[in-house]
């Protein structure tokens, strides 16, 4: 009597790599991505390294706040950076593979880069409250030391995160290879799973119920304090260049918080691969592009000290020619 076996999903115990479809399936739109992206990418470097460079160099901006805004440009840099490059690679190519350690290399990288920021945009409330509702106090406060230990609690609470949830997507089998997304995300991820994913995304949902709400909860509350202490100020002078140094941080945690929410609280019943990708967009790419912009433009003492740094290189480039 002959045997029978019963069939089973490929790819059940695991794959070996996986399959980036990208943003559109469109040929023709390809090399036009290529160069649009290529531009976002060029902006982002140069616009974050610019910040981060001016800070580290200027004297007069030696200060908590403009501490945490270089950490921000560098942390944007990586960020972009885990996710552009392959994206960029595989407009041109036709081979779109990842492989599964590169895949959850990304994915890790990711998280890590993406909760840290979280984490240190509230760490940049906070120094903003301390500004603006304890000014006398406020360097004795926020002093090397607690920026530092600030920065690096962002970091490990982003690393642990992260770790926790790669681990727990890349213990699923799956059943695909072919991600329907332009880089290794845990939503198109946990699709190709072969089990029920509910108990999962349940834990998901309370993961990042921790990781957004958490963070943004203090920055709201920091928020409410700072508006609540304004409008005790005397003179008009006074209330709007407390809110000009709170205006640029609340745009940026207005796009990065809004886009990243709508992706991972949204309810699965009205879930849409195409508007994720549009929304992964905003906070992997776009948010990244405009800090810099939104930081120089809407900050007196960046843009001084941007003119400082450019007369400052044309005067070592008149001396060179006249010696």
């Amino acid at each position: 009597m002959k045997k029978i076996i019963s069939p089973t999903p490929t790819n059940l115990t695991g794959v070996a790599e996986f399959v980036l479809l990208g943003l559109t399936n469109h040929p023709d739109l390809q090399v036009l991505l290529f160069i649009a992206f290529l531009l976002v990418y060029t902006v982002i470097m140069v616009g974050n390294m610019l910040i981060f460079f001016l800070i580290l160099v200027d004297p007069s901006l030696q200060t908590p706040m403009y501490f945490f805004l270089k950490v921000l440009s560098f942390l944007d840099v990586c960020y972009s950076s885990v996710t552009l490059p392959k994206m960029l690679v595989n407009f041109l190519s036709e081979d779109k593979r990842i492989s599964y350690i590169g895949c959850a290399a990304q994915m890790f990288f990711l998280l890590f880069l993406g909760a840290s920021e979280c984490f240190l945009l509230a760490a940049m409330a906070y120094d903003r409250y301390v500004a603006i509702c304890k000014p006398l106090m406020y360097m004795a406060i926020m002093n090397e030391k607690v920026c530092f230990s600030l920065t690096v609690l962002s970091w490990f609470l982003g690393n642990l995160v992260s770790l926790v949830q790669t681990v727990w997507v890349f213990t699923l089998p799956f059943c695909g290879s072919k991600i329907n997304y332009f880089f290794c995300d845990i939503p198109p991820l946990i699709k190709l799973s072969c089990i029920d994913t509910s108990s999962y995304e349940m834990q998901l949902f309370t993961a990042t119920i921790l990781v957004i709400l958490t963070p943004f909860s203090l920055i709201l509350v920091s928020y409410i304090l700072i508006i609540s202490n304004i409008l005790k100020m005397a003179t008009v002078e006074g209330r709007q260049k407390a809110f000009s140094t709170c205006s640029s941080h609340l745009l940026v945690v207005t796009l990065y918080y809004g886009s990243g929410s709508l992706i991972y609280l949204k309810p699965k019943s009205i879930y849409s691969q195409d508007s994720n990708k549009v929304l992964a967009l905003m906070y992997t790419t776009i948010t990244p592009m405009l800090n810099p912009m939104i930081y120089s433009l809407r900050n007196k003492e960046i843009s001084e000290a941007m003119k400082r740094m450019v007369n400052k290189a044309m005067n070592k480039k008149i001396l060179f020619h006249g010696t």
